[in-house]
Parts: C-alpha cells; sequence; structure tokens
C-alpha cells in the first residue's frame, strides 16, 4: 500500500473553526440512521473476514486522504499553526493513530481468516503470581525500529491460562448464530482520534455497526470523519449523526440501540444510566439503572506520575523534566492520562532537584489557548483551594499558566486527589518512608486508594533501581500491585492508549454505581476478552527523542512523515523519519 500524506503548506493557518457550527441531527434523521443500520447489522455480523479486509484497506485510503485537513483543521481549533512545533502533537493523535489502528486491525484479520485468531506477536509468559502475560510490542519490525526499546505485555484476568488464551480471542467472530447489533459511540471532544478509534472497536473487535455521535466540542471534525468512514457509510454499517446533550439522550434511550460506549465523565455516564437530577441520584442509590443496555466507559483518571528514586546524572534529570512536562502541556492539559499528581520520596535527595528542572520547563514552554470548555472554571477552583500553586508560563487573554501545586500532603483532603482538572492544573505529594522500598509501597497504596481513578499510572525507574537488591522486587511487585488499566515504567503511560494493539480502559472491577474511570476496554487489536491490564516498559531515557516531547524541534513535520508511514509503511520511508528524529 502506497497512500501517501499530503505535504504541508507553508505559511499560517487560517481562522480558527468555532464548535458547536454543525446543525444537530434531526430526529427523523437520527432515526433514518438507525433504521438503515438495524437494517444492515445482521449483514455486517455475517460479513466474511476477506470483506472486512477490503473494507479496512479502503479505509486506511479515505483516512489518508483526509489526514491533512484533520491535523489543520483541530490546528486551528486549538490556536495552532505549522510554525508552532506544538502544533506536531495533532498529526499524532489524530490521524496517524487511527491510521495505525487499521493497518494493526487489517493484520489481525488477516490471521483471523487463516487460523481463527490474532496472532500474539511475542511470547506468552506465567507471571510470579500465576497470571498469564502476552507480549503484544513490538507487534512487528516496524515496531522494532519506531518504538525502540519498548516492550508491552496484556496481562490477562485471573482466571486465564496459557493454554485457555487462544479461546479468549476474537470470541465474537467465533459466535455460531450472529444475529447482529447497533452501538452507539458518543464521541470525545479532547482528541481528535478518540472517537474514530472506539468506533472501529464497536465495528471490528464486537461485531456491532455503529452510530457515531461527534462530540459537541471538535464537531468540525464531522464531515472529515464522514469523508475517511465513507466505505463503511456507503455500506449502511455506520452512519455519523451531530449533536448535544438532548440528541444523545434520544439515541441512548432508542430501541434500536442495543449497547453504548461513551468517553466522557463519570457524571455523564451517571445521567445516561441512572437519569439526570434527583430522581438519577435516588436510582444510584438504589442501584436501580433506567437503561438496561450494556454502557461500556473511559471516564477519566486523576493520572499519577511515581518517581522511583536512585542517584540520577544531570543528563537524566533533564530528560524527565522535558518527559514530566510534556504529560501536562500536551494538548493544553485537556487529557484523561494528563500528569495530575507527582508522587516523590521526600527524603530523595535529588527530588528538588527534579522539581526545579521541571519548573524550568514550564517557564519555557508557551501557554495555550484554554480551549476546552470549563477550563477556567476549574483552573480557579483549584488554585483557589491551593494559593500555594505556582504559575508558570505567562498567560494572559484566554489562555491559563501551567500550574504546579507542591507540597500537597498526602493525608489532605485535597481537590487534586478527588477530582481530575482537566486543565493546567497538576500537584507534587511527597511521601515520608525510612527507606526507598517503603516509600515505593506507600506509594502503591497511595495510588490505589487515595487517587480517584484507575485508567493509567506512570513509573519512573532508573536502571540501577531495578538492579538493587532491595529496590528490584518491590518494583516488581509495585507493577503488579497497580491498580490501573495501564501501568507504564518510564514512559508516559499514554503510550497504552497510541499503540491501539494494547487494550485501554479502566482497571477491571469498577459497578455503574462506583464506576469510577469506566469499565471495558478498547483498541485492543488482538481482541483479548478477558484482559486485566496493559503493562509497557521502555528505556530509562529514549533516543532519538520521543516525538511527543514538548521541546522537539521538528514535532511537526515529524509528526507528518510518521502518519504518511502508517499509511503505506515502506523501508524508503524510515530515513526522512530517522533524520527528523535526530533533529529533536
Amino acid at each position: 500500500m502506497t497512500t501517501a500524506v499530503p505535504s504541508a503548506p507553508s505559511g499560517a493557518i487560517p481562522s480558527r473553526p468555532q464548535s458547536g457550527t454543525v446543525p444537530p441531527s434531526s430526529r427523523a434523521a437520527l432515526d433514518a440512521a438507525l433504521d438503515t443500520l438495524a437494517a444492515r447489522r445482521a449483514a455486517w455480523a455475517t460479513l466474511p473476514v476477506l470483506d472486512r479486509i477490503a473494507l479496512l484497506r479502503k479505509l486506511r485510503e479515505s483516512f489518508a486522504e483526509v489526514a491533512e485537513e484533520w491535523t489543520h483543521a483541530a490546528m486551528r481549533a486549538e490556536g495552532l499553526s505549522p510554525r508552532d512545533r506544538r502544533s506536531g502533537e495533532e498529526w499524532i493523535v489524530g490521524p496517524y493513530f487511527v491510521l495505525r489502528n487499521l493497518r494493526l486491525l487489517q493484520t489481525a484479520l488477516r490471521n483471523i481468516s487463516v487460523t481463527g485468531r490474532p496472532r500474539i506477536p511475542g511470547p506468552v509468559r506465567r507471571l510470579p503470581n500465576g497470571q498469564v502475560a502476552a507480549r503484544v510490542v513490538p507487534y512487528d519490525s516496524w515496531d522494532v525500529i519506531l518504538y525502540r526499546g519498548v516492550m508491552a505485555e496484556v496481562w490477562m484476568e485471573p482466571e486465564v491460562t496459557p493454554e485457555g488464551l487462544p479461546e479468549t480471542q476474537a470470541v465474537a467472530y467465533r459466535d455460531p448464530d450472529p444475529r447482529g447489533a447497533v452501538a452507539l459511540v458518543l464521541s470525545a471532544g479532547n482528541v481528535s482520534s478518540i472517537g474514530p478509534m472506539d468506533a472501529l472497536h464497536e465495528l471490528f473487535v464486537d461485531n456491532q455497526v455503529v452510530v457515531f455521535k461527534v462530540h459537541e466540542v471538535n464537531d468540525y471534525l464531522g464531515p472529515l470523519l464522514e469523508r475517511g468512514f465513507r466505505p463503511l457509510i456507503e455500506a449502511g454499517f455506520l452512519r455519523v449523526v451531530y449533536g448535544g446533550p438532548e440528541e444523545g439522550a434520544y439515541l441512548c434511550e432508542h430501541p434500536a440501540v442495543d449497547a453504548i460506549h461513551i468517553t466522557g465523565s463519570d457524571k455523564t455516564y451517571e445521567a445516561i444510566v441512572f437519569g439526570p437530577g434527583e430522581e438519577g441520584a435516588r436510582r444510584k442509590r438504589e442501584n436501580r439503572p433506567r437503561l438496561a443496555k450494556p454502557v461500556s466507559a473511559e471516564l477519566g483518571n486523576v493520572s499519577p506520575v511515581v518517581v522511583v528514586p536512585g542517584r540520577w546524572s544531570r543528563e537524566e534529570i533533564a530528560y524527565h523534566a522535558e518527559n514530566i512536562a510534556t504529560m501536562l502541556v500536551n494538548n493544553a492539559g485537556f487529557n484523561c492520562n494528563a500528569v495530575r499528581a507527582l508522587v516523590t520520596w521526600q527524603g530523595w535527595d535529588q527530588r528538588d532537584e527534579l522539581l526545579a528542572a521541571l519548573r524550568e520547563v514550564l517557564r519555557r514552554v508557551p501557554p495555550r489557548h484554554a480551549w476546552y470548555p470549563g477550563a477556567g472554571e476549574r483552573y480557579r477552583a483549584f488554585v483557589e483551594a491551593h494559593p500555594e500553586a505556582e504559575r508558570y508560563g505567562g498567560a494572559a487573554g484566554d489562555q491559563l499558566p501551567w500550574t504546579l501545586i507542591p507540597g500537597v500532603p498526602p493525608g489532605d483532603d485535597s481537590l487534586c486527589f478527588t477530582t481530575e482538572s482537566f486543565c493546567s492544573v497538576f500537584c507534587e505529594t511527597p511521601l515520608a518512608a525510612a527507606s526507598a522500598a517503603e516509600y515505593l509501597r506507600q506509594a502503591v497504596a497511595f495510588c490505589n486508594d487515595r487517587l480517584w481513578g484507575s485508567l493509567n499510572v506512570t513509573l519512573l525507574v532508573h536502571p540501577r533501581a531495578q538492579q538493587d537488591a532491595e529496590l528490584a522486587p518491590t518494583i516488581e511487585r509495585a507493577v503488579a500491585d497497580l491498580r490501573y488499566g495501564t501501568v507504564a515504567v518510564n514512559h508516559w503511560a499514554a503510550i497504552g492508549y497510541g499503540l491501539v494493539v494494547t487494550p485501554w480502559g479502566a482497571y477491571p472491577g469498577n459497578t455503574p454505581q462506583e464506576i469510577g474511570s469506566g469499565t471495558g476496554f478498547v483498541h485492543n487489536t488482538l481482541m483479548f476478552s478477558r484482559v486485566q491490564k496493559t503493562v509497557v516498559l521502555a528505556p530509562f531515557t529514549a533516543w532519538p527523542k520521543p516525538p511527543w516531547f514538548i521541546t522537539h524541534q521538528q514535532a511537526y513535520e515529524l509528526g507528518r512523515k510518521l502518519t504518511a508511514f502508517e499509511a503505506g509503511p515502506a523501508p524508503w520511508k524510515l530515513p526522512g523519519i530517522l533524520r527528523l528524529a535526530l533533529q529533536g
């Protein structure tokens, strides 16, 4: 496949599009969309695998065709231009992820056509606690080159055995009597690839046709996504609709909708499942859902970054200051996996050095347009609760400064621990402990028991700490004990979202009454049905610098080339990518 992504024009990006400008779909349009999907759900459920592969091939071409327009529309909405190196993130978090998703799904379906299930690319092993773990990254030779040194495993629920693991894959493809179903995908407004990839999961993993409601915040992308999804739309397997809460509620309650997936907030989930207002609150207390349909959800997190102490060089301190800062400032802080709580050991003699380097990076990063609704109100709530908050970046107008709330005691009843700020704010919490190992045990308990959510956690672990006789088993135990859907070592846990082959979602066990970060996993291109969590291991410092780092000097052009690579991988594309990566 040789589809290319168009070259970027020089000069400024035109005026910013406004959200909420696409008219809501009428009731008649919503009904017509669902009528079509209901009529086509059985055809999709029984569609031969080779026909699905052909559709995925067409989808890769149609999404590659809109990649540049998509990226630039998101840049305009967020006040960026190609001259701003931060604009490179829009290539990565939009078309790059979706094109990777499509490519890996195509490979998985080829495997299904031959063996009945996707191929697991790495070894399957038993962990010390008896659980089964399957290595899924590197997925192929391209991953070895582009995700240098990164290894990811999917850890299964305790009851899964190595012998039984294949039977947990591609379950929807082994249904002897597939009837089909209609899934509603309520898209998120903060990251442009979330909705499309959620829709792809419902279609190709769960085997359901999809009505995809674009979020009001980024509905300007809807017409572009319709062009990307054209092969599925023309076949009657997907419909794109528009609107706000009223249209969303109508779709949720529509008898033609069999299942719902939402990416958003726990409050939205509760309104869907139990209803709004006092009646909804009463139903929640009594565990009487108003909606009987299955609802899967990804609902955010107070995402922790746990710093495992050790002897770090000056260069390593500087690298991880950039790493941590990136976890905040990417997407202007409007990420469900942004760092919200930096956990440190009070007794670490380099704690102050790391914080000083982090502050210096934040001083150098220009503030961003606070484009996501409600950011100003959320920001004020945090800084009013914590007048000691430190502001960086010289914000003006509709910008918000990067804001660190240092030294928040772990025993405080702080907003920082119970509420996802979803803006440019994070806190630092030092833990007092007699040793590094005891600190790490406390950090695990703090993350599991005090911080809201269970979506993702990052640990920063020096190689010498992993070789320390006392600390190494504690680190291994920490990775196992952290109750998060993604546990990442050294890379930002958002990589668990972007690798796509790795399942993305909350740690299992949430209930409708206590939904936390949600329920169920998406992406999951190897189609495991008994996932507990993803574990990603990366080098302590990566070389070349990761393209998502806020300090990367070639992020825009590198993001464009990476997107073109995913549209059609080829060896001749690698030298240009490597050249830009080395200039970062």
